[in-house]
C-alpha cells in the first residue's frame, strides 16, 4: 500500500518568487520574526548546556544582529542559516543555505539544535517537516519554532469576509488557515519529540488604515499563497469596503485600526534514554487531598454530604 502525499495547500513556488522579490527590503518588515527570535534567545540561554552544531531556518536577514543573536552565538559553536529564497540566503551572515523546509538536506543526527523563528507555517506537510527536523537532531537535541497562530489577523479576516459577502454574495479563500497552541504541541509529539511544550505571544499592531496593514504583510512576505486562491486579484473596491468595515469595528478612539498577531512558540527535544519520563499511572505515593489539606470524597459522595 503506497502512502499518499498530503494535498498541496500552498503554492511554494509562488512563495519563493515573492521572497526573492522582497529580498532587499524584508529586514525592514520582519518585526514578527525578530520578536519570535528574541523569545527564542531567552529560551536557549535558559538551557544549561552549549550546542556544537545548529541550524537556523527562516526569519530573514538581520536576526543575528539583534541581542538574541549574540546570546545564541555564545551557546552554539557552528550555526548554519537558511532561507527558501537564494537571494535572501545570500544576505545571511555566516554559513548559509538556500533550502526547502519540506526537503531538508541535513544528515541524520548531525545537529544539536534547530531553531525555526518563522516560515514553517507555509509548509504543505508540517508534520513531515517536523519529522525531518527530529531526524536531523542528535539524541537530546533541542528544537524551537514560532508560527503565526489561529487568531492572527482575525480582524482582517472578518472584514474581508463581510465585505466580499456584501459585494459578491460569496466568500473566497483569501487568508491562510493557521494552527492553534494545542495543535502545535500535539504535532511535535506526533513527530517524535519528547517533552513538547507550546505557548502564545499575542501582539497588537496599530495602523492608519487597511492599506498600511496590507503593505506590511506584502513587505514581510506574508500575503496569501493558497494553492486554491482566486486567480483574479481582489479589487480595490473590495479592500476599500473592507477598510470601511475595519474602521467601524476595530478602530481606536484616535481612528487607527488594530491588527492582532498571535505567535505560537513550541519546543521539544529529540528523544534520549536519560530524559525524564512520565510516571506510571497509579504510582503516586502521596494523596493530593493530603497535600491540599482537604477531605477526599469518592465519586459517589456529594460535597458537604
Amino acid at each position: 500500500m503506497t502512502s499518499q502525499a498530503p494535498p498541496a495547500l500552498f503554492d511554494r513556488a509562488l512563495l519563493r518568487q515573492r521572497r526573492a522579490r522582497i529580498a532587499g527590503s524584508v529586514s525592514d518588515y520582519n518585526f514578527l520574526a525578530q520578536r519570535a527570535f528574541e523569545d527564542m534567545g531567552d529560551r536557549v540561554v535558559g538551557i544549561t548546556r552549549d550546542f556544537d552544531h545548529g541550524a537556523l531556518l527562516g526569519g530573514g536577514p538581520g536576526l543575528m544582529a539583534a541581542p538574541a543573536g549574540a546570546l545564541i552565538r555564545e551557546k552554539v559553536g557552528w550555526l548554519c542559516r537558511a532561507d527558501l529564497a537564494p537571494s535572501i540566503a545570500a544576505q545571511l551572515t555566516g554559513p548559509a543555505l538556500a533550502l526547502d523546509e519540506e526537503a531538508l538536506p541535513f544528515a541524520s543526527e548531525s545537529l544539536d539544535i534547530v531553531l525555526a523563528p518563522w516560515g514553517l507555517h507555509w509548509t504543505n506537510d508540517l508534520p513531515g517537516a517536523l519529522v525531518q527536523i527530529n531526524h536531523a537532531l542528535k539524541p537530546d537535541g533541542f528544537f524551537a519554532c514560532a508560527l503565526p497562530g489561529g487568531s492572527t489577523l482575525t480582524e482582517l479576516r472578518q472584514c474581508l469576509m463581510a465585505a466580499e459577502s456584501e459585494l459578491t454574495g460569496g466568500v473566497a479563500a483569501r487568508v491562510s488557515p493557521l494552527a492553534g497552541t494545542f495543535d502545535l504541541a500535539a504535532l511535535l509529539q506526533r513527530a517524535g519529540f519528547a517533552m513538547p511544550v507550546a505557548d502564545v505571544d499575542r501582539v497588537t499592531v496599530r495602523y492608519d488604515h487597511i492599506f498600511a496593514l496590507m503593505a506590511d504583510l506584502r513587505g514581510m512576505g506574508e500575503a496569501s499563497i493558497l494553492a486554491d486562491r482566486p486567480r483574479t486579484p481582489a479589487t480595490r473596491t473590495l479592500f476599500t469596503r473592507a477598510g470601511q468595515i475595519y474602521a467601524e469595528r476595530f478602530a481606536d478612539p484616535d481612528g487607527r485600526i488594530r491588527a492582532t498577531f498571535e505567535i505560537i512558540h513550541a519546543a521539544g527535544w529529540a528523544p534520549h534514554p536519560d530524559q525524564p519520563k512520565p510516571k506510571r499511572p497509579g504510582s503516586a505515593t502521596h494523596r493530593l487531598a493530603d497535600a491540599l489539606g482537604v477531605q477526599e470524597k469518592s465519586l459517589g459522595e456529594k460535597a458537604g454530604g
